[in-house]
């Protein structure tokens, strides 16, 4: 019997479906493992083979924690709403559900065929009513919910009001969008319209006027990973940034605890480094600056309150409402083009970009401590969601303000001792203070906490923690996306009844915003509540139905509730999480803060989602080219016409040519397949090559994955040639999970070898050779080795050197032609994370009835793994002449004697006297002479 990959593959897949293998229910006889991958946008493309790399690896942990004995939860589903389907849809006519229905058929397809053991009872896609049922659900409880700062987590709307109707704002702890200042009287007092105004100051859910990235081309706001250079990433368009009525989660009343959760993840400490960049905390002063020609103050946020003495200007950003109080009429031409300017640049483009850029105001304000004149200017290096939008500028010791100063002419005050600020800040954090008054002769650390102290006890200020983390924008203005459960009653949002959910995406003529520039469910007929109020025009983003996915897989079909206590309490939460770099902050951080919010009502039992996450890295494409001759080179006629030339690779320096991507499907170990060259392009159809040994040899670069580079690879065309185990194998094989890596398909055949020799152990000239015999010592030593080593690389995600060792294994019993039941059968069960389809077919011919999925993992035994002789390296003056193999029992005594009687040592000698014998055991022996 022949190893028939494709027979055997269609075998085992075939019966792991019809049997429900995967199903996985609640068990409380065994200890829970919940693996989850970073569920796919299901795109028209389809898979190539850099999207499984995640996939497999979560597999191979899945499937050895179910050998070991564990009840796995390892589900799958789709993120199914997104901005590209909508825009096809656009340009189309076809609805957005259509295709996505049709490219999540395509996704399930190509996953079946690798051999997941994903348990697809549980699948779940985000535009489904009955999954979108509960974010709407949970932006209802958002609504209903503010945030207390000294309980430290979300309390009911209701309790902020009976607090206010009682007290005003004296000892409330609410988290808000800015401190507002009213009594109990002037509360009562207000209509219905002006409380529920400013009840949105402290909803965790709100709806408040938003800087935004505004595409009026896709006529929505776009997030800032799908803007680039002012343009949109999807078709390029020109991008701006516009104030808009927005609703937001107030994701920045959770950043302390986002902060100190880190700390309980299992995770790479670069990855936890990018989360605390992001929430970027800082501790400061928030001092008070008032305009010397205004009965007007603004506040400004520093963590350097002892730099007061050093400020030379003070900086807004584009956005701020300050701009237009500081302006002065003659400056007020300059500012506007200024500020047309900076609206097509998005925040991540201005932190990024170093160039100076600004505009004087025409105003000053005063220094609290100084009393000095000090100039606001305007500059997109300062940004309106960070502290208050407003800075103050210490050239001398801070690099941006110093170039600021240095374009603009702006005077520097050095104020540490001896430093040099003529070419360059000076931004050390130590030193003594210089220039400072009541600072001075200080160092930098007691400067600080006595500036701090200064500014309380002098009124001017006050202590302050700061973070970067902003509030997450949560409107966009499209069609395919999550309904919001909010109507609208005198211009204020109401939430609807909970009985009424799921709200149901309605039906539209066209995709497209109205003539009045409403979203497009402005088009929806009848899209109202029974009592005739509006609906919310808006859809959620993408990272609305992302954000609680991993809950609903524990419970995907109660329709009572988002996740049973039952099965919240047994999963409870992730404990391995595999997933891409791209997604380390926003994804991370909005489904983190989403369950803390759960978690505050009492729905999740863990505070923190994931016990350990897994960034893996990017297979890339491994491009090949073709090398076409230039025009003046000589072509070759035909029929009067000139034909393209192609020279192979290591010819090509000989002429002037031109490097041409080649589709790498039909290269094969860089060798061109010339025919079906000819038949790819019909503008080669006729060409001609230069070959060097009657082949053509292509050259090749490293470069992204795409389909303009013709260097996309269908995992497809990988199983039907080599088989799904081949794949799964080859993947990990290519190097370190974490780290990117080329595709290269000239060393897939090795890894297919691989499997063929494993088969030869089982199978010669197709006749099954198994024998009952008991193992060797030496068959016994090379299996535990081998255990041993895939057990802790499998452990530590190190899959690539688990391919190895099970190379190694396979090719040393095949010296020792070992067929034994015994010996193979832990190597197979061994295999199976790895290889299952192999694994489960060879776990039959072993005798097996059941599936190997429920074998149990093989375990070490160190015994076998004690060496019985060592080789004993036997020197002359230091230098080794030879190995001499003896039993590792052997005493001091014997080694000496063993090794002097040897017949080498005595032709080393030649009848020279010994001076001395040095024996270490187990390590060697050297003989002085």
């Amino acid at each position: 019997m022949e190893y028939n990959f494709s027979e055997i593959e269609a075998k085992w897949q075939t019966y792991w479906k019809e049997n429900q293998i995967y199903k996985t229910e609640v068990d409380l006889q065994k200890p829970k493992y919940y693996v989850l991958d970073m569920f796919p946008y299901p795109s028209g493309a389809g898979l190539h083979v850099g999207h499984p790399l995640g996939y497999i690896a979560s597999d191979i942990y899945s499937r050895y924690k179910r050998l070991q004995g564990f009840n796995v939860l390892h589900p799958m589903g789709y993120d199914a709403y997104g901005l590209p389907a909508e825009q096809y849809a656009i340009q189309t006519g076809q609805h957005p559900a259509v295709t996505t229905a049709r490219n999540i058929a395509r996704y399930r397809e190509q996953l079946d065929k690798i051999g997941f053991c994903y348990d697809w009872g549980r699948e779940i896609r985000t535009c489904d009513p009955d999954y979108y049922h509960w974010t709407q659900w949970a932006f209802i409880q958002m609504f209903n919910h503010y945030f207390d700062t000294k309980l430290q987590k979300a309390i009911p709307i209701e309790n902020l009001v009976n607090h206010i109707e009682k007290n005003g704002t004296t000892e409330l702890h609410a988290h808000g969008t800015e401190e507002l200042c009213f009594s109990a009287t002037e509360w009562n007092a207000k209509t219905e319209k002006e409380q529920q105004e400013i009840l949105l100051n402290y909803r965790i859910a709100y709806l408040a006027d938003m800087k935004v990235n505004w595409c009026p081309a896709l006529g929505t706001v776009l997030a800032n990973d799908e803007v680039s250079e002012g343009v949109s990433i999807r078709g390029g368009h020109p991008v701006e940034q516009k104030v808009m009525r927005q609703w937001s989660l107030r994701v920045s009343a959770y950043a302390q605890r986002l902060l100190d959760g880190l700390s309980r993840i299992d995770s790479t400490d670069s990855l936890k480094e990018t989360q605390k960049n992001w929430i970027g905390r800082s501790e400061g002063a928030e001092m008070s600056f008032k305009l010397s020609d205004k009965e007007l103050s603004f506040d400004v946020f520093t963590t350097r309150a002892d730099t007061i003495y050093g400020v030379t200007f003070m900086v807004l950003a584009p956005e701020s409402e300050l701009v237009k109080t500081c302006t002065s009429p003659e400056q007020a031409a300059e500012v506007q083009a200024y500020l047309d300017a900076t609206k097509k640049r998005t925040e991540r483009e201005r932190i990024a970009d170093r160039r100076v850029t600004g505009v004087f105001t025409g105003s000053y304000a005063i220094n609290p401590v100084g009393g000095t004149e000090i100039p606001i200017w305007i500059s997109d290096y300062v940004l309106a969601g960070y502290g208050t939008g407003a800075i103050m500028a210490v050239p001398a010791h801070d690099s941006r303000d110093y170039a600021f100063a240095k374009h603009f002419n702006l005077p520097i005050i050095p104020l540490i001792e001896g430093c040099d600020v003529s070419e360059e800040s000076f931004d050390a954090k130590e030193g003594i203070m210089m220039n400072s008054g009541f600072l001075n002769g200080l160092t930098v650390k007691e400067a600080i906490e006595k500036a701090k102290a200064y500014v309380e006890e002098k009124g001017i200020g006050r202590i302050k923690v700061n973070f970067r983390l902003r509030d997450a924008i949560f409107s966009r203005q499209r069609y395919w996306g999550e309904p919001f459960p909010v109507y609208y009653k005198d211009d204020m949002p109401y939430m609807l009844d909970e009985s009424k959910l799921p709200l149901i995406l309605p039906e539209v003529d066209k995709f497209l915003p109205t003539e009045k520039g409403e979203p497009p469910l402005g088009r929806a007929k009848n899209w109202q509540t029974e009592d005739g109020f509006p609906l919310e025009l808006c859809t959620m983003p993408g990272f609305a139905g992302s954000s609680a996915y991993y809950l609903r897989y524990m419970d995907p079909k109660n329709d009572k509730t988002l996740v049973s206590k039952e099965a919240n309490e047994y999963w409870r939460d992730v404990d391995l999480y595999i997933g891409g770099t791209e997604h380390a902050t926003g994804h991370l951080v909005y489904s983190r803060f989403w369950n803390k919010f759960l978690f505050d009502l009492g729905l999740v039992c863990e505070d923190e989602p994931f016990k350990k996450l897994i960034n893996q890295g990017m297979i890339q494409g491994r491009s090949n080219f073709v090398y076409r001759i230039k025009d003046k080179a000589p072509l070759t006629p035909l029929k009067g016409e000139t034909v393209p030339v192609f020279v192979s690779l290591n010819l090509k320096d000989r002429y002037e040519t031109t490097p041409i991507h080649v589709d790498v499907n039909i290269v094969t170990n860089d060798h061109l397949d010339i025919e079906k060259f000819r038949n790819w392009n019909p503008e080669y159809k006729n060409a001609e090559f230069i070959l060097e040994d009657g082949k053509y040899i292509c050259g090749w670069a490293v470069e992204k994955m795409s389909k303009s580079m013709f260097n996309v690879v269908n995992p497809d065309d990988i199983v039907e040639k080599y088989g799904a185990d081949t794949l799964r194998l080859y993947e990990m094989f290519l190097g370190p999970l974490e780290q990117s890596k080329p595709w290269d398909t000239n060393g897939i055949d090795g890894v297919h070898r691989f499997l063929k020799r494993l088969w030869s152990l089982f199978y010669k000239d197709g006749i099954l050779v198994l024998n009952n015999e008991q193992p060797s010592a030496e068959e016994l030593k090379i299996l535990h080795k081998t255990i041993k080593k895939v057990t802790f690389d499998i452990e530590n995600f190190s899959f690539n050197t688990s391919v190895s060792a099970f190379m190694i294994c396979v090719n040393e019993l095949s010296a020792l032609k070992c067929s034994k039941k015994a010996t193979l059968e832990p190597l197979v069960i061994l295999l199976t994370p790895f290889a299952p389809h192999i694994a489960e077919e060879l776990y039959h011919v072993l005798g097996h009835t059941g599936t190997v999925c429920d074998a149990t993992f093989p375990v070490c035994n160190e015994d076998f793994l004690v060496e019985s002789t060592v080789k004993y390296p036997i020197s002359f003056n230091g230098k080794v002449r030879f190995t001499l193999e003896l039993p590792a029992d052997m005493n001091k005594a014997d080694v000496e004697k063993a090794a002097l009687e040897n017949e080498n040592t005595i032709k080393q000698l030649n009848g020279a006297t010994i001076k001395k014998v040095i024996v270490v055991p187990g390590k060697i022996v050297n003989i002085v002479v």
